[in-house]
């Protein structure tokens, strides 16, 4: 009869009990905090100095005041200075938003640019401003989601302190688009402009406070804006330095259609998650690309007009910094006050789009 097999382990000898008295109690698990409000606690805005009027671009594209009016709105726009870069926009923009809260740098715990025109793609834009504005306990980094990266970021921002996992955050959105653009297409060389605009967000101890946030995304229709060189898809090299493949690229009429409707809907499901309509509302702050896409939400979501905040006219399309710079314009000038429900709403390439419900 053949012996039964014997286990690998069965020479493995067994280690004892260890006696009740010498074993650990397992750690009682963390009671569970529950989730913060959080507000925004400070704003700021940068511009660069130089004005790049209408008339100015006539004398490079063949285009006119009227067209350009016309179709967008817009009449005129900031250029930074050759040595002027997204981190100095931002520095800017964020010295002006701790001030006005009167928070110390040292006392953030993070830092969030938003933005598709780094000064350098290593280090990220978010650790050269850490260093410059002395931010030595934040943590720090960039993200890429267009226009929209500003709320994007806001919402990770957030998503850090309601979780008790951090406490003052700045977020920044920021891009020199001057840097990215084709100074001989007229379609697109009209529409965008430089600037930075920065917020402090904390905690809230009363009913301010961001109420709700929605964003989305459509990669489907990634290539009716982008900009298609210069990643390592297709690097800029001596043979194709003269393509304009850096500069950005944009199907208008598809840009149009896919803005009004992505932002329309995702603002009447972000007021829709706060139980609000639009006739809560008392500003709208829309992405400021265009003012036939602002005129197209404003019908359809049955807003009047007179109720967004508008300064495309001055500034153009400042890509992740528009959202910002229109709300620290707004703060300023009395177009919010405290206690009002506000919808910020934007769209970009990716496609990408976002919504918040804030009460100031």
């Amino acid at each position: 009869m053949r012996a039964a097999p014997t286990s690998p382990f069965s020479e493995i000898p067994q280690a004892s009990p260890l006696p009740l008295h010498t074993m650990k109690k397992s750690p009682s698990p963390r009671v569970p905090r529950m989730p913060r409000v959080v507000r925004i606690a400070g704003n700021g805005s940068y511009v660069p100095a130089r004005i790049l009027t209408n008339a100015d671009l006539e004398l490079l594209v063949d285009t006119s005041e009227r067209w350009i009016v016309e179709r967008t709105g817009i009449r005129e726009r900031r250029i930074a200075a050759d040595g002027e870069f997204t981190s100095h926009m931002s520095v800017a923009a964020a010295t002006r938003a701790l001030d006005h809260c009167g928070l110390a740098a040292e006392k953030l715990d993070l830092i969030i640019v938003a933005t598709v025109t780094p000064d350098t793609l290593v280090p990220c834009t978010a650790c050269r401003v850490q260093g410059q504005i002395g931010a030595s306990n934040a943590n720090a980094f960039d993200i890429s989601a267009a226009c929209s990266g500003f709320l994007y970021a806001v919402e990770v921002a957030r998503q850090f302190i309601a979780n008790h996992s951090c406490e003052n955050a700045l977020v920044i959105g920021a891009d020199k688009l001057s840097s990215l653009i084709n100074w001989t297409d007229r379609n697109t060389c009209v529409l965008f402009g430089d600037g930075a605009g920065a917020v402090i967000l904390r905690s809230s101890n009363d009913s301010s406070g961001i109420l709700s946030t929605i964003m989305g995304s459509n990669g489907d229709q990634a290539e009716i804006l982008k900009v298609p060189g210069g990643g390592c898809a297709l690097p800029i090299t001596a043979d194709n330095a003269d393509q304009n493949l850096r500069t950005l690229q944009m199907n208008g009429r598809e840009t149009f259609k896919h803005a009004v409707t992505a932002m329309v809907r995702i603002s009447l499901t972000a007021l829709d998650q706060c139980g609000l309509t639009p006739n809560d509302i008392a500003c709208v702050i829309p992405h400021q690309a265009n003012l036939r896409i602002i005129e197209a939400i404003s019908d359809r979501l049955n807003v009047p007009v007179e109720k967004f905040y508008i300064n495309l006219d001055r500034f153009g399309n400042t890509s992740a910094a528009a959202i910002p710079i229109a709300l620290d314009e707004a703060g300023r000038k009395g177009r919010i006050k405290r206690g009002d429900k506000i919808l910020l709403v934007t769209f970009g390439g990716g496609l990408t789009y976002a919504a918040s419900v804030i009460q100031w």
